[in-house]
């Protein structure tokens, strides 16, 4: 998509994108055929309401561990044996769990830190090929994020992260990627957590979206008037929106990319074909786009919140509001 904001391009060069979001779109028809047949693994329905106040965290939290511990019982029993380490891991005494289904792919909503008292909250939504089975990955990020924002936080501040998997990401392979279909059923689950967030911290808290590859999709789609102070696109394929004013915003609005990330191949484009709109538009490190761009260094599309990354020291320095410290692209 990056090379949709380059002048000059020629008529030639909209066939070979064009021929590329077509394949996407087949994949989409494709896919979802073969990945029906596979067994689903069975786990139990989620705990009830989640809390709106921070004095009914804890029962939360262990509502929801009990029901990773019952999701991994079940999964083993049913021979996936992988399923259930990763489950069991969920269900563990100092697991904070917002959030958990172990149907599916599976959703998780796990909190780094004291959520209730916390000066500032990051949450963190992923791209593609994440759920239970790849949870570990995406814990890890916040682990990191967590450990930067408690190292440069100022003395006495209360840092929380969380990590939300409250979505069913698509496939790197598939056309769902290439769609915001997927983006647009998560929006309203993100404004959710966004308000739940607000009823556990009050309005004093400084909240952050920090939303890598397709996150950054489902993040534009939540933004309009989201009740955030900043909200971050790395490795982003695109919003959807040809300007970061379309998004209606009231939140600082950042994207970054690392060198060698190969996002920065993807055409920036978007296009109607088979009555499916595929591609994002705009590419948002883009002056045309209008976020605030900062350095993201050399990594690829997975290193983004890789420990002693200058793309996870900015995004630290996002989270903690310290804008004017953010080294810029």
């Amino acid at each position: 998509m990056a090379g949709g904001t380059r002048r000059g391009g020629g008529r030639g060069r909209g066939r070979p994108r064009r021929t590329v979001c077509a394949a996407l779109v087949a994949g989409a028809l494709v896919l979802p055929l073969s990945a029906a047949a596979q067994p689903r693994i069975p786990a139990p329905a989620p705990a009830a309401s989640a809390p709106a106040t921070a004095a009914a965290l804890d029962e939360a939290y262990a509502a929801h561990r009990a029901g990773a511990a019952e999701a991994a019982r079940m999964a083993a029993a049913h021979g996936d044996h992988h399923r259930a380490a990763a489950d069991r891991a969920l269900a563990a005494p100092a697991r904070q769990l917002l959030a958990f289904d172990g149907r599916g792919a599976g959703r998780a909503t796990e909190v780094l830190g004291d959520l209730a008292r916390a000066r500032h909250v990051a949450v963190l939504v992923p791209g593609s090929d994440t759920g239970l089975d790849t949870y570990g990955r995406f814990r890890a990020a916040a682990v990191a994020l967590y450990d930067r924002l408690r190292a440069r936080a100022p003395e006495g501040t209360r840092v929380a992260v969380v990590a939300w998997l409250g979505y069913e990401t698509p496939g790197t392979v598939s056309g769902a990627v290439a769609t915001t279909g997927r983006a647009e059923r998560a929006a309203p689950r993100l404004r959710a957590l966004v308000r739940q967030l607000r009823g556990i911290t009050g309005p004093r808290a400084h909240l952050s979206l920090l939303c890598h590859s397709y996150g950054s999709v489902v993040c534009a789609r939540a933004a309009a008037g989201l009740d955030v102070g900043d909200i971050a696109l790395v490795g982003s394929p695109g919003t959807g929106a040809d300007r970061a004013a379309d998004l209606r915003s009231p939140a600082r609005l950042w994207a970054a990319r690392g060198t060698g990330d190969w996002v920065e191949h993807v055409p920036h484009v978007r296009a109607r074909l088979f009555g499916t709109t595929v591609g994002f538009g705009t590419d948002p490190v883009s002056g045309r786009f209008g976020a605030r761009v900062f350095a993201a260094g050399d990594g690829g599309h997975s290193d983004y919140f890789a420990p002693g990354s200058r793309s996870l020291a900015n995004l630290a320095r996002i989270a903690l509001g310290e804008t004017a410290e953010v080294s810029r692209a």
